[in-house]
């Protein structure tokens, strides 16, 4: 049920809430104010040629990086990385195995030269292509040793 007079009340208000939001406001006034004054003036610093700065004395170096021991190699100072993969690997929904002997788990994933090289238990190795070293860092965790000679590694890893 609708009251009697009700609705000329309410259109009243509703015209003096658009004639208010037609008017800007007065942050929007002090706003548009202060950036007509400030609408000419150029930061300080800008358009004026840079400083020389002073000439002083060689700061002496300190050697704080790591020492030796400490020092892990970078990647271009490897010939590869090797990872363990004890489980089988299923790669596009299909389990791989060693062309070879049909070993299905216990690998050694090897990445090298932007190939990676999957090393049966019995010593087989195969490119695996469908594999690239992106996979293989974000799969393999931080390196705990770093060794002279690849057998060195397969002895470090138990193969």
């Amino acid at each position: 049920m609708k009251r009697a007079g009700r609705g000329q009340e309410d259109a009243r208000v509703f015209h003096r809430i658009r004639r208010r939001t037609k008017e800007p406001s007065e942050a929007q006034r002090r706003f548009f104010e202060l950036s007509a004054r400030l609408q000419n003036q150029v930061p300080p610093g800008i358009g004026v040629p840079p400083v020389e700065p002073e000439h002083t004395e060689p700061t002496t170096a300190v050697d704080d990086f790591l020492p030796p021991e400490l020092r892990v190699p970078s990647h271009d100072q490897l010939d590869g990385k090797m990872m363990p993969w004890k489980q089988p690997l299923v790669l596009d929904g299909e389990m791989v195995a060693c062309s070879e002997c049909g070993a299905y788990r216990d690998w050694l994933i090897l990445s090298t030269r932007d190939q990676i090289w999957l090393r049966c238990r019995v010593g087989h190795q195969q490119q695996e292509t469908r594999l690239d070293t992106a996979w293989f860092n974000r799969n393999s965790g931080p390196a705990d040793a770093t060794h002279a000679t690849f057998e060195d590694c397969l002895r470090h890893l138990g193969h």
